[in-house]
């Protein structure tokens, strides 16, 4: 029974969010009513010291992270170098290979640290206008964009400042360059995979002499491109380019600036204690912060007249979409921890702690709870906060690497997450104007390849030793 009203909370959770209902809301119903079916009494005292502690304790950590990629986007956007980038891409490898151009586009901007939601509205237009141009079926964009923004980019490739590589950090003290040869493993693999299948699927429209559609009858059709004055795509690139090495060095110079913690005295009336911080366990996350800052101030410097015309409302816009994505997750971190205290959760433990292999243990873990909750970090932060102990104390009795446990864990969270209730998936689709029934089927296609690949990567771990 205990089980069943775990699985019950599970699955209220993820048809609500099917539904389109928000998960802000109905993460704490789905929480506390299955306290309520376990032991009444307990309702009160875990929503406000389970349920609120660690949805306040996530977004401390985290909130700032979210913040700072959406507004660090929504400038690129502003700038005029999201396009200017889209174009270069597309005149160096050529219309012919439309698939390609967007997979390295998407790719590009994500890695950068472009929020995977601004990557879908920038890339978009150019994609439609590609895709038209070289007579691709439009049903395959939403799968093309996935393989470039959703997949390696987000969580194999080191150093990537996206969250779902940010998030095991605090649980393994590790930093977003863990496992960077595994990580480039499992991220050409996913690579090379994806852009086989989509071009098998591209290869069987012709045969079947399918085009792109008809704009009259298709939705959301936007205007072709007409050549707006634009950056030079090198100037374009360099913010993007800083990110990703501040990131890096920020990365190697915080632990020497602060040692492994540190501590200050609040200026406050009275012999306050003193706030310690332990350095390891935010040494990823100040370094992504300060990456986007770095970023921030480049597109101000780079750009200034088309940013500061439109920054009020273009930030404003970035700051709502922060705080929902923020809570969102937040609400998902919250309702795992209270899912995580009750008894049939044990059972579910349980069941997973008896897949012998560590690795497999945790991936297989990580990605069946992203799946259900149909959110990579949410999905991923309820498996950390449940089991981190126990796969690390699996790991050292391995002799397996924190490094290890972190890059398994960052590329699990973006398989199975992509389920047709992933909010990322919906927006992807509304977008570009098409249904699931149109769309979904390669999208899918691209999750099944990329929760292969960290299979890959662990069998290369094992096979050759190489972290």
């Amino acid at each position: 029974m205990a089980f069943l009203i775990v699985l019950a909370a599970l699955v209220f959770l993820m048809v609500v969010a099917y539904r389109g209902h928000s998960v802000i809301l109905f993460a704490p119903i789905a929480a506390l009513g299955a306290v309520l079916l376990t032991d009444p009494s307990l309702v009160a005292p875990m929503f406000t010291g389970l349920f609120m502690d660690k949805m306040v304790g996530f977004l401390k950590l985290y909130f700032p992270v979210f913040l700072l990629g959406a507004v660090f986007g929504k400038l690129i956007e502003l700038s005029g170098f999201s396009r200017a980038i889209v174009k270069a891409a597309i005149r160096v490898v050529g219309a012919k290979r439309a698939i390609l151009s967007i997979v390295l586009v998407c790719a590009l901007l994500t890695y950068g640290g472009v929020s995977l939601f601004v990557v879908v509205f920038a890339v978009y237009p150019f994609a439609a206008e590609l895709f038209r141009q070289a007579d691709i079926p439009k049903r395959l964009i939403p799968g093309t964009i996935a393989l470039g923004a959703f997949t390696f980019t987000m969580d194999a490739l080191p150093g990537t400042p996206q969250i779902q590589n940010i998030i095991p950090s605090a649980f393994f003290g590790t930093n977003g360059w863990a496992a960077p040869w595994l990580g480039m493993i499992g991220a050409v693999a996913i690579l090379l995979a994806g852009l086989a299948y989509l071009e098998s699927r591209r290869r069987a429209a012709v045969r079947k002499g399918e085009g792109y559609g008809d704009p009259a009858t298709l939705v959301n059709e936007p205007a072709s491109f007409v050549g707006d004055r634009l950056a030079n795509p090198l100037v374009a690139l360099f913010p993007l380019v800083l990110v990703g090495v501040v990131n890096k060095l920020l990365t190697n110079a915080i632990p020497g600036w602060y040692g492994v913690e540190h501590s200050f005295v609040p200026g406050v009336i009275g012999s306050p204690a003193p706030v310690i911080q332990e350095v390891s366990k935010v040494t990823a996350i100040w370094a992504v912060e300060g990456a986007l800052l770095a970023g921030i101030v480049a597109v101000l410097v780079l750009a200034w007249k088309p940013v500061v015309a439109r920054f009020a409302e273009g930030t404003k816009s970035a700051i709502g979409g922060a705080l929902l994505a923020s809570m969102n997750t937040a609400s998902e971190y919250g309702f795992g921890a209270v899912i995580a205290a009750l008894p049939g959760f044990l059972v579910v433990a349980d069941a997973l702690r008896a897949i012998p292999n560590p690795l497999v243990n945790e991936a297989v873990t990580v990605t069946a709870l992203a799946g259900i909750t149909g959110s990579a970090s949410g999905g991923m932060s309820i498996a950390l906060a449940a089991m981190a102990e126990t796969f690390i104390a699996n790991a050292q009795a391995s002799g397996i690497p924190m490094e290890v446990l972190h890059r398994v864990a960052a590329m699990a969270s973006g398989g199975m997450d992509t389920l047709p209730h992933n909010g990322a998936v919906i927006t992807l689709l509304a977008v570009t104007g098409l249904t699931h029934r149109q769309a979904y089927k390669d999208i899918f296609a691209i999750t099944l390849i990329k929760t292969a690949a960290v299979f890959v990567a662990i069998g290369a771990f094992y096979a050759f030793g190489i972290v």
